[in-house]
């Protein structure tokens, strides 16, 4: 009897031991329930409340950059909160993670509007646009120009100031560059392009171009000064082929803006036509004094003039001159001196009626400012 009533006391301590362990784990795991949620409720809490960023303020992510750099990166540059139970960094990278994003971060300068939360943070720098850093070369810009807007004061462009480029080196479209990058890199990405796409443009040329443009020198050259001379997109054919006609036949180019080139040499722009004294001027861009192509380009043309100049229109025309004094009317076309000197007498006339509408709403206004003034002094 002894021995049963023992047994029994001490199967009864281990089912109590046994239900001590468990009743322990137990406690342990709501107590790592309610830690977890507390942790994920904290973190959630931080992840979302706004006010990190203090200003509207510019953060950069480096091509390349992790989720983990560009979080410690957020927090030195007090974007994101610091740490106070858990880093903050910590909590950026975990959301991140939690909403599939830590590998779509995308290379580019990002504009964290003030109150940001790190949600807000997030969504930025993952599905935000990027804020646009870039360099125009305008078609017709001269290279003088173009390496003064680049080695103008500009916090974004690294480096020494660039020497003025070979003209005509630089294609006119627009260079998007990233913060920090050189002047340098810019100008050699310009000339990169033009010398690709001059390439690709001289080998799809039109063959009849050949006897007079014989080089994709030339047809840059050419595609300078039909550049320089309309900005219609939809007649640079025709300029062009006014031009490539000339030569042909031996005449000289006679264009302003080649003689205009060679007083400024790129330098400076002069918005009207050339005096008579500059046309009498032996400069080699001066192409009503000499024979053929001027010896270089005088601008960097666009695209649509190179290829102007590669695919000409198929027209007869020698001569063109302006419809009016408002460049987008365009010009006149002929094949002949006859017909020319008629469309001179049109453009002359159009002119002349522009000149007498202006000098007639100039009085109307004067006239108008005086009665003001009249009024004025009675009251």
């Amino acid at each position: 009897m002894a021995n049963e009533r023992s047994d029994k006391r001490a199967r009864k301590r281990r089912r109590g031991g046994f239900v001590d362990v468990i009743n322990a784990l137990l406690t342990l795991l709501v107590l790592g329930i309610l830690v977890g949620v507390g942790i994920f409720l904290y973190g959630a809490n931080a992840f979302y409340t706004p006010g990190a960023v203090k200003a509207d303020t510019n953060f950069t992510v480096d091509k390349g950059a992790s989720m983990g750099t560009t979080a410690q990166r957020l927090e030195e540059q007090g974007l994101i909160p610091p740490g106070q139970v858990i880093p903050s960094q910590l909590i950026f990278r975990v959301g991140a993670y939690g909403l599939k994003k830590e590998k779509d971060l995308k290379q580019g300068v990002y504009l964290l509007k003030a109150n940001s939360s790190m949600a807000d943070v997030l969504r930025e720098l993952t599905e935000g646009k990027s804020l646009d850093f870039f360099v125009n070369v305008i078609p017709g810009d001269t290279s003088f120009l173009v390496a003064e807007r680049l080695n103008a004061d500009n916090p974004n462009l690294t480096g020494e100031p660039v020497t003025v480029p070979a003209e005509g080196s630089l294609l006119a479209v627009r260079y998007d560059f990233f913060p920090g990058d050189t002047r340098q890199s810019v100008l050699d990405k310009m000339q990169a392009q033009m010398k690709a796409r001059l390439a690709e443009i001289w080998e799809g040329r039109d063959r009849a171009i050949d006897s007079v443009i014989k080089s994709p020198e030339d047809l840059l050259t050419l595609a300078s000064i039909v550049e320089k001379e309309t900005g219609l997109e939809t007649e640079r054919p025709q300029v062009a082929a006014v031009f490539i006609n000339r030569l042909k036949k031996g005449m000289r180019l006679q264009t302003d803006p080649t003689v205009l080139y060679g007083v400024t040499q790129g330098k400076a722009i002069l918005n009207r036509g050339p005096t008579s004294s500059e046309l009498k001027q032996k400069t080699p861009y001066n192409t009503y004094q000499v024979d053929g192509l001027p010896p270089g380009p005088i601008a960097n043309p666009g695209e649509k003039s190179l290829a102007a100049v590669a695919h000409p229109a198929a027209t007869n025309d020698l001569y063109f001159v302006a419809k009016s004094a408002d460049p987008a009317d365009g010009h006149l076309f002929a094949a002949t001196y006859a017909q020319h000197r008629k469309n001179v007498a049109l453009y002359r006339k159009a002119a002349a009626e522009a000149d007498a509408e202006a000098a007639k709403e100039a009085l109307e206004a004067e006239q108008a400012k005086g009665a003001g003034e009249t009024v004025e002094q009675v009251q």
